[in-house]
This record gives structure tokens, C-alpha cells and sequence, in this order.
């Protein structure tokens, strides 16, 4: 239902009791605030802003799911399973036939390998099968104004959404997406989607909800516009020595940026099994197993795929799922 007319049916419903949409944000003071700004800044009209958040709802399981990511609770031999299966293998095999033309168009064109770009699908949304079930606007709002601890960056979010949903022409209390507000094929938040999402088809819309061709054209230049290098190696198996200190590997999201050198890990017993670039920066890690460790050396472009998801796994998975569906596709 368009939203002018939404306003139309239920406005004096919100003027005289502002709570009638249930347990919502209508009364909000930090929604308020925004819509001030909104107002201010962008040209917003109040009235539509108002009936909007009347309509966003504060999901517990939210907020509930924000606190327990599968990396913190799952070591990588679990992990991997989650997206190293037959299934989405084949089903990314099945999408890769389907695509074929747009993807090539999209390598050729950005840079990106075509299976790079097919696994950040298939990880994210099993290539569009699970894209969320959430309305972004309760997503967002719900972890804006009632998830302190990331508050600010999803009050940015939010803004970034109204912004798009408006300039889009769309309704923002319809559009689905994940838990944490993410949107479409290849999960984009507001800001990226603003930022990075192309009309890849030319036909002056830009959807990645139910567009793969926009979304893999998207996909492909967030890789792009991130700085990924073409042709260059991604990630390269390592041996460490018993002694190699802890602090060494990747211990947190903020480990990841490669910045000291291979040969300055070899030194520290962090040595790759092929032939790299003494002066080459990189990022040691060590993943566990269900007996014992392996170890690896994500160079930059490993460093690229953890700007989509900042996380050493995530980026692993979505390497070696690209190994599969590429070892496969002629």
C-alpha cells in the first residue's frame, strides 16, 4: 500500500493514541530526534517519518540474535560446515549456470572472479534462497534505539535506509531483510547499498532483492571499490613452529589489516608452503581443528573479502567455497 495512503487511513489513529500500532517507536524520544534531523537535513516530511516509526516494532529475538553470532559461539572445524557443504556447493554450481553471462560481465568489467562473487552469495543468502525474514525498519530501529552498544552505527544505518527507501521510491516498512537490518542477494546494509548497490541491467532501478543481475554487478564492484587487486593470491597455507607466540595470529576483527611482512612471520615460525613475496604484506592465522590447528597467510585480497564481514572465518569460507564452485565450472 503506498505510503501517502497509509498516512491517510491511520493518522488520526497516531495523533490520538500514538501506542496503537503496539509495542512500537512511535513515541520514541531517540526516533523523534531522528525525525528532527531528517526533517532538517534532508528535506523529509514529518508527518510520513512520524507514521512510519508508529509502525516499527521492538523485536526481542533481535536482539537476542545480535548476541550470539555463530563465530563467537563455534570454533572454524564447526564453523566451515555451516557453508563447506554438498548443498550449497551444488546449489552455487546451479546459480553459477544460471549466471553465467552477467558474471562473466561482472569479472570482465570489475576485476572480481566470477566464483568470488558467487560464494559471497551463497554464503550470504544461499544465493538468494535466505535473505531474512525481518522488515528492516523494525530491525534497525529495534537495535538503534534499544542495543546501546552499537547504537550510533545503526542510528546511521536507519538514516542511510529512510534515505534510500525514499529516493527508491519504496515502502520502508515492507522491505525484508536479516536480523541486523542487512538487505537483498549479497546482504547489503543501508550505507552500503547507497554506496556500492549498480543498475547492473540498465533498466534504471537498483534492486538487489529480487534482481541478481543488480546484485551481482554490486556484489562485484563493493569488491572493486574495496581494492581488490586482480589476479593476485588470495590466501596461502602455512606451517607454524611450536614456539611461534599467540599475539602472532589474528586475535580479534582488528588484527586483520595485513601489516607486517611474510618474511617477517617466517621469522616468528609462520612459514607459507608456496613461494610468496619475502616483502609481501600479510595476516597470520590459525584456525582450530578438531585435532590441533592449521595455520594460514591471508594476503590483500584476503583482506578485501573480510571488508564484506570482518571476520577471519567468514573470508575463509567464502575463499575456499570459491575454490569448489571454480574447480567445477569450465
Amino acid at each position: 500500500m503506498p505510503l501517502r495512503l497509509k498516512v491517510l487511513l491511520i493518522v488520526s489513529c497516531f495523533w490520538t493514541a500514538i501506542s496503537c500500532a503496539g509495542d512500537n517507536y512511535g513515541g520514541h524520544p531517540a526516533a523523534q530526534a531522528l525525525v528532527d534531523e531528517l526533517v532538517v537535513e534532508e528535506s523529509f516530511d514529518r508527518g510520513e517519518l512520524l507514521l512510519v516509526f508508529a509502525e516499527a516494532e521492538r523485536k526481542d529475538s533481535i536482539l537476542e540474535a545480535i548476541a550470539r553470532p555463530a563465530e563467537k559461539t563455534k570454533p572454524w572445524y564447526e564453523y566451515r560446515e555451516i557453508f563447506l557443504n554438498k548443498k550449497r556447493e551444488e546449489q552455487g554450481i546451479a546459480f553459477f549456470a544460471k549466471h553465467r553471462k552477467t558474471l562473466d560481465r561482472a569479472e570482465l568489467e570489475y576485476g572480481v572472479p566470477a566464483e568470488i562473487i558467487v560464494a559471497i552469495i551463497g554464503v550470504e543468502t544461499y544465493y538468494g534462497r535466505v535473505a531474512g525474514s525481518y522488515r528492516v525498519i523494525d530491525a534497525l530501529s529495534t537495535l538503534a534505539f534499544d542495543y546501546p552498544a552499537r547504537s550510533p552505527f545503526f542510528t546511521s544505518e536507519l538514516k542511510h535506509y529512510l534515505i534510500l527507501a525514499r529516493d527508491q521510491g519504496l515502502d520502508p516498512t515492507e522491505l525484508k531483510g536479516s536480523y541486523a537490518g542487512a538487505m537483498g542477494f549479497g546482504q547489503f546494509m543501508p550505507s552500503s547499498y547507497r554506496e556500492y548497490a549498480r543498475d547492473f541491467d540498465g533498466d534504471g532501478i537498483v534492486d538487489i532483492w529480487e534482481n541478481p543481475v543488480d546484485a551481482i554487478g554490486s556484489v562485484a564492484n563493493y569488491f572493486k571499490q574495496h581494492g581488490w587487486r586482480t589476479g593476485e593470491t588470495v590466501v596461502v597455507a602455512a606451517d607454524a613452529s611450536d614456539d611461534t607466540p599467540e599475539d602472532v595470529f589474528v586475535q580479534s576483527r582488528k588484527d586483520l589489516k595485513p601489516e607486517h611482512t611474510v618474511a617477517e612471520f617466517a621469522a616468528q615460525g609462520v612459514v607459507a608452503r608456496e613461494k610468496l613475496d619475502p616483502e609481501a604484506l600479510a595476516t597470520a592465522m590459525k584456525f582450530e581443528l578438531e585435532d590441533g590447528y592449521e595455520y594460514w597467510l591471508g594476503l590483500h585480497n584476503f583482506y578485501v573479502i573480510t571488508r564484506y564481514n570482518h571476520s577471519a572465518m567468514y573470508a575463509m569460507s567464502v575463499y575456499q567455497l570459491s575454490q569448489r564452485l571454480g574447480a567445477r565450472v569450465e
